[in-house]
């Protein structure tokens, strides 16, 4: 998370909301370990990664809805090896991602 944090501080100093996307679990291979974080502000700002581009911009659309209803989500992506190079998760892994509001 340190890697967020000037981000995170920056953002909550100019009275955005905050929340924070966390892989909580990975099955197969993934591009980022568990652990990983993104931030994501009210403002619509970025800062990390979950899955090095694969779903980002999902996450940062749930991380959104999260900030509007403060209710956390855990999220599940995963792709067949079929299908990975197609949508761009060329790892045909599966990831879970929870994504909570940062209080302050």
């Amino acid at each position: 998370m340190k890697d967020v944090l000037p981000e995170i501080d920056a953002w909550r100093a100019a009275g955005d909301r905050v929340a924070v996307a966390t892989v909580v679990k990975v099955e197969g291979s993934a591009p980022r370990p568990v652990g990983a974080r993104m931030a994501v502000s009210s403002a619509g700002d970025l800062a990390g990664s979950v899955s090095g581009g694969c779903v980002e911009s999902a996450v940062f659309e749930e991380a959104q809805e999260v900030l509007t209803t403060g209710t956390p989500k855990l999220l599940r992506y995963g792709i067949t090896d079929e299908m990975a190079w197609d949508v761009g998760l060329a790892c045909g892994g599966t990831i879970e991602v929870f994504v909570e509001p940062l209080d302050r």
